[in-house]
């Protein structure tokens, strides 16, 4: 897959959406403390409103030998800055939905982390061929610092819509905002319309 060179603004040779200015290097941002892994305790969920009304579970062994990708992709915070040309290595969320599809009636999607962290997506942006679940940054595995072992990487979005340390999707048959959008984030969070706030969304 090609890197996403954006709509916008120019900077340098690179497009970065407005109001985002570039950082240096790839600064640790996190709530809460960064979990221990346990790979015998570990396992990723599929749960909610699935097509067959089953809950599927897998081990970090059995994520990792589903169908990988690489993407090369720029990451957006929504307090204002970017950091560019990131390499990621993982399983693309497309073959997740394709293992245990959603129910007709599933309208949204929330990506659940440790400790309870949470983010509302919809399925459209879930099922993005550029959205991932990350194990590898520039060729090597996920600090923890940074995610590891699973990492949600949906570049088109805003940062917090792409939880660290992922546990768990969860279909839902309604909206319902997550950890940030409870705190007065946007609930779709598109960077290059500056969808930061919620009190953005009723204008």
């Amino acid at each position: 897959m090609q890197g996403f060179t954006g709509r916008t603004r120019e900077h340098g040779r690179r497009t970065l959406p407005p109001g985002q200015k570039p950082a240096k290097g790839w600064p640790v941002s996190h709530y809460g403390p960064v979990p221990r892994f346990r790979p015998n305790h570990w396992s990723l969920q599929v749960f909610g409103a699935t097509a067959t009304g089953e809950k599927y579970s897998w081990t970090f062994d059995e994520v990792t030998a589903m169908p990988t990708v690489t993407i090369t992709a720029d990451l957006h915070c929504a307090s204002g800055t970017s950091t560019l040309g990131h390499e990621f290595f993982g399983i693309p969320a497309d073959a997740l939905l394709k293992l245990t599809p959603p129910a007709p009636e599933a309208t949204h999607i929330m990506a659940w982390a440790e400790y309870g962290y949470s983010a509302n997506l919809r399925p459209a942006d879930f099922a993005s061929d550029r959205t991932i679940m990350a194990t590898h940054h520039g060729g090597e595995p996920l600090t923890a610092e940074h995610g590891f072992p699973l990492r949600l990487v949906v570049p088109h979005l805003y940062g917090y819509k792409g939880p660290k340390w992922l546990r768990a999707i969860e279909y839902m048959d309604q909206d319902r905002r997550g950890f940030w959008e409870e705190r007065g984030y946007h609930n779709i969070a598109d960077p290059w319309t500056e969808q930061r706030h919620s009190y953005q969304e009723d204008t």
